[in-house]
């Protein structure tokens, strides 16, 4: 009995012994795990579902305060004029002038408007004289012939005469005072059709 017990203690120790170590090193091993797990990037941890709309709803907020693109533009054409008389019809706004149109309103497909204006004589100022607005972008008229006398807004009166230019801002009030019998004008107007208002004052 006592040498069975003398051999059976020893061997209880060296299992013990072992067993001890394997534990300790396979909490080693687990305590590698967890600090290799611990050191990996937050960003590959799945998102909730909640978040991961925000970077997109914070583009939208974005876009909202930007302005909307421009829209595209058709191609524009050439458009080749040359003086012919035939060209002058009175088919524009004003009932005492001929127009000759220029073809840009074609080639632009309404961008701009630009024809040449020939007053018809003589100048009647109950018709012209009339107070009133466009609804333009741009406006310039520039004098090929003759004079001719207007009103602006903020400039009063002005006589223009050949080789005079001047602009007319969206809606500035305005009119014609008078013109002489060969009084010929190069108007460029964008865009092509526009509203125009008469005043009664």
């Amino acid at each position: 009995m006592a040498t069975k017990s003398r051999t059976t203690k020893p061997a209880s120790r060296a299992a013990a012994k072992s067993a001890a170590l394997k534990t300790g090193k396979s909490s080693k091993a687990t305590a590698k795990a967890v600090t290799r797990t611990s050191a990996k990037p937050l960003a590959k941890t799945p998102a909730k579902p909640g978040r991961a709309a925000a970077p997109s709803a914070r583009k939208a907020l974005a876009s909202k305060g930007r302005p909307a693109p421009a829209p595209r533009r058709r191609k524009q054409k050439v458009a080749i004029s040359h003086h012919r008389e035939e060209d002058f019809k009175a088919d524009g706004l004003r009932a005492y002038a001929h127009y000759r149109d220029l073809g840009i309103a074609d080639a632009t497909h309404g961008l701009a408007r630009a024809h040449v204006i020939r007053m018809l004589p003589p100048c009647n100022p109950q018709e012209v004289s009339k107070l009133h607005t466009h609804a333009v972008d741009f406006q310039m008229v520039y004098v090929l012939k003759g004079w001719v006398k207007s009103y602006l807004e903020g400039v009063g009166e002005t006589l223009m005469q050949e080789g005079s230019c001047w602009t007319q801002p969206p809606k500035i009030r305005h009119m014609i005072l008078d013109y002489s019998d060969d009084v010929e004008l190069l108007e460029v107007i964008l865009p092509a059709d526009f509203k125009t208002v008469e005043l009664s004052t």
